[in-house]
């Protein structure tokens, strides 16, 4: 497709030698219109775009400076040539002013104006390659924000509201979103994974993130606007943004997630399971839809590798969402540390046992068997076990053993780690302050989650609830707070340039610290700095924001 030129001059029979004997074609352009004064030439710039503009200046109705002017003022995406048979300086000069690309005395030199506009358009064309790179590298670090605070979102961390300042993103109807869900499991009990037991900690936090890269790129060849979200070890939900959201459609999503499993299968060589939340989530859902496709998932023993939740054929009832409830909250207990609860939470499952038949106790057999691989995989994220007490654990659980066997190893475990607890926790407030020193000292540069929990010692999904437990938010809201505060104590108070201050404290990409401040603050960096230095001197800019 080649570029659109606009031909504005009161002459006719300059815009038709102008049509005719520059080679548009060979300069990837075509003469898409002609005007005879700048008002017709507005008109047509209104209803059309236009890369370039060759303009005369002396011409009735609306002169082409004036027509320059007002192309500036509206702010119209368009480089200018001018064309003009007077010499005059302050023509010259009005026409630099109003940024046009070069100035032609008539009679034109055809071959001259053909170099011009050969060169004006290479410039512009590099100029766009680069925005797009920019562009694409903006929209890149943005995702990656969007999937951190999805997380937190997902793991009820934060909550979402339609102002809150870390939700940098243009759409003004972000509360209107609609995700299709998509959770994304490595099943730790089937015995193709007993590898997977033996890998260290480095090994599946490699192997975790090669799955990720996998999702990432099937979805970008797909075209399809997602997030990737690795929720625990072995865990990922896929969040992806439905073109059409008027229906909720079964096959396409069917559809994609079987190409999600069979991307995975062909290059990491694994195979994982798929559940699809039946129906669309909103941004305020996300926990409970999440939790609830977790739950299922876990309430459902033998599935095919794709399964629609919730469905009522084949779903568990609700006495046995009752007592998964009261299994969560023992999970809940112990990463708290509270051993009373614990201990309250076991005596009333053996109480619920007791009271039931065989027929209900043999169908509570496998759910207790998956809470029993649930707990291991959650206590796994806290790594409370030594290498050995691990394996030992994962060797009962290999073994069928009665519901009497399963509930004493469900208090054994529990009762261990809350045995651990009181160490635990003083051992936990000594990590959370190691890793507040470590961001503390390493704010102002790209520093991840992935990077400080590794720090200490934990998964990131442990240290995110550890961390918000401790001090009340999240970690990249704690993180963006101190940087934005520490922007306002520069802008405020120094002539550092607004890049150097976005470096500074730890935004490689300018834009993006500036759509993160807008938010954070309501005012742009540069009105934000005129209005806090009354007095201070005008500080150096690099540039309009």
């Amino acid at each position: 497709m080649r570029d659109k030129v606009l031909l504005v001059d009161d002459e006719s029979h300059i815009t038709r030698n102008l049509e005719k004997v520059i080679p548009w074609e060979m300069l990837g352009l075509e003469v898409a219109a002609t005007a005879k004064n700048g008002v017709d030439a507005l008109q047509l710039m209104e209803q059309e775009s236009f890369q370039l503009l060759l303009c005369d200046i002396r011409m009735p109705v609306m002169d082409g400076l004036e027509l320059v002017r007002e192309v500036r003022e509206r702010e119209i995406p368009c480089d200018i040539i001018m064309l003009s048979g007077y010499q005059d300086f302050a023509y010259t000069r009005a026409a630099i002013q109003y940024g046009v690309k070069d100035y032609i005395l008539k009679p034109i030199p055809y071959d001259e104006l053909t170099g011009v506009i050969a060169r004006v358009m290479a410039a512009q064309r590099e100029k766009a390659k680069q925005q797009s790179k920019e562009n694409k590298k903006l929209e890149k670090i943005m995702d990656l924000a969007s999937e951190k605070l999805l997380y937190d979102l997902m793991m009820d961390y934060t909550s979402f509201s339609e102002g809150h300042w870390l939700f940098i993103h243009d759409e003004p109807h972000m509360q209107m979103k609609q995700f299709c869900m998509i959770l994304l499991d490595f099943d730790v009990s089937s015995e193709d994974t007993k590898d997977w037991r033996e890998w260290s900690d480095k090994e599946r936090k490699l192997w975790n993130f090669a799955v990720s890269n996998v999702l990432r790129e099937k979805l970008q060849v797909e075209g399809l606007q997602h997030a990737v979200i690795g929720m625990r070890d072995g865990e990922w939900c896929v969040l992806i943004e439905p073109g059409d959201r008027s229906q909720f459609d079964c096959a396409k999503v069917k559809e994609w997630a079987a190409t999600l499993l069979s991307a995975v299968k062909e290059h990491i060589k694994l195979s994982l399971n798929a559940g699809i939340y039946r129906g669309f989530v909103e941004v305020d859902h996300l926990a409970k839809a999440y939790r609830k496709l977790q739950l299922c998932m876990q309430l459902t023993p033998v599935h095919a590798p794709v399964t629609f939740y919730p469905d009522a054929v084949g779903q568990s009832n609700q006495t046995d969402q009752l007592f998964w409830g009261a299994l969560e909250r023992i999970i809940d207990s112990v990463k708290r540390g509270d051993h009373e609860s614990v201990e309250r939470e076991c005596d009333g499952l053996s109480k619920q046992l007791q009271g039931m038949n065989n027929q209900h106790i043999s169908k509570v057999e496998p759910l207790l068997h998956f809470f029993l691989l649930h707990l291991m995989r959650e206590l796994k994220e806290m790594a409370v076990f030594t290498k050995e007490q691990e394996e030992s654990l994962w060797r009962k659980m290999d073994r069928r053993f009665s519901i009497k066997d399963l509930m004493e190893l469900i208090r054994g475990v529990t009762t261990a780690v809350s045995d651990k607890s009181l160490d635990k926790k003083k051992q936990s407030e000594n990590t959370m302050l190691e890793a507040k020193t470590y961001l503390d000292r390493n704010m102002y540069r790209d520093i991840s989650l992935d990077e400080t929990a590794m720090h200490v010692g934990l998964s990131t999904s442990y240290f995110s609830l550890l961390f918000k437990q401790t001090y009340g938010v999240t970690f990249i809201e704690y993180i963006t707070r101190n940087r934005m505060e520490k922007a306002k104590e520069l802008l405020a108070n120094t002539q550092m340039s607004i890049t150097s201050i976005a470096k500074e404290i730890g935004y490689a990409e300018r834009r993006y610290f500036t759509k993160v401040f807008m938010k954070y603050t309501g005012d742009n960096p540069s009105d934000y700095r005129a209005k806090h230095q009354h007095g201070k001197g005008e500080g150096h800019e690099d540039g309009k924001l």
